[in-house]
């Protein structure tokens, strides 16, 4: 086993970038796992216009190259490995990738989560161009557009009501005939005269992969079977996120809804030296400068309980 470092950053993406640029400046010298897609969900979009200090905007894997090459000039070690096995529960902290064992006296855990999607085959290639799975981060491009959000839930009707106040029109798609959504919520949305609701059906396909854009959706009813087509403008997927923590389990105390658990505005989890920070943590805000907030807090974070340990 190679020398102990004295801090471990597992994930990459905003949270794990601006944990390694933190981290990297104060000396600690990091050793980043990004894993073998880097990046994490900003890669899967295009424009970013909320990000600060983009005037214009800025493509999301130009972002995470960017914040990648910022946290290499600070001394950030990088190792494009997915991380299989973390053992918290002796000292020094022990992260495993490949065929080698990493200790560390610190660990930054920023593995993210993950949109769950429909699993149709042209989600992927109409991601950031149509499909999206946050309204506040692609809502501004669909002005005055004709739009799909699928889900029953608050996440749906959150992103039904936001774009209700950019859109032209939002049709919500749910599987059932009721919603899953908060009374608070459905009401909401229902008295929204912009948002109308197609009850017990799926999205069977999705147009166009050939244009480059959406065009339109194909639904099934699923009590009738019967098909029908509607030509939309966008389609925002809203039936939850995954949060990436598989690999912790056992490991570190996790929420009910499998989130990593940390300490009231802080970034400490359950495991002294372990921290926790963005997606693999907020499922309320979800927002890449939110998630670069969570992570320069872990840095400094571990900063001073490093310093506490005499490391």
């Amino acid at each position: 086993m190679a020398t102990t470092r004295k801090v471990i950053i597992i994930g990459s993406g905003p949270a794990g970038y601006t944990a390694a640029i933190y981290a990297a400046r104060a000396n600690l010298a990091p050793l980043m796992f990004t894993g073998i897609q880097a990046g994490g969900q900003l890669m899967l979009t295009t424009l970013v216009e909320n990000f600060p200090g983009f005037v214009d905007g800025v493509m999301g894997p130009e972002l995470m190259e960017t914040m990648r090459k910022q946290a290499e000039r600070f001394g950030t070690e990088m190792v494009a490995e997915d991380v299989t096995a973390v053992d918290f529960s002796r000292r020094p902290l022990v992260v495993s990738a490949g065929d080698a064992a990493h200790e560390a006296h610190a660990v930054i855990v920023a593995t993210g989560a993950s949109a769950r999607l429909l699993g149709l085959p042209e989600e992927r290639a109409l991601i950031g161009r149509g499909v999206s799975t946050c309204a506040t981060c692609d809502g501004f491009f669909f002005k005055d557009q004709d739009l799909l959000v699928v889900g029953g839930g608050d996440s749906a009707m959150e992103e039904a009501l936001y774009l209700a106040r950019l859109a032209r029109k939002v049709e919500v798609v749910h599987r059932r005939d009721s919603l899953r959504a908060s009374k608070i919520m459905q009401e909401r949305a229902f008295k929204n005269p912009k948002i109308s609701f197609v009850w017990d059906s799926l999205v069977e396909s999705i147009a166009d992969p050939a244009q480059g854009k959406v065009t339109g959706v194909r639904l099934r009813n699923v009590k009738t079977g019967e098909i029908s087509e509607r030509p939309v403008d966008g389609l925002f997927v809203a039936i939850g996120h995954q949060p990436n923590t598989a690999l912790f389990r056992g490991q570190l105390a996790l929420l009910d809804n499998g989130y990593v658990k940390v300490e009231p505005d802080s970034t400490r989890t359950s495991v002294p030296g372990v921290f926790a920070a963005g997606d693999v943590v907020d499922f309320t805000w979800r927002q890449a400068v939110t998630a670069a907030g969570t992570g320069c807090m872990a840095a400094l974070e571990a900063e001073r309980w490093l310093e506490t340990q005499g490391r």
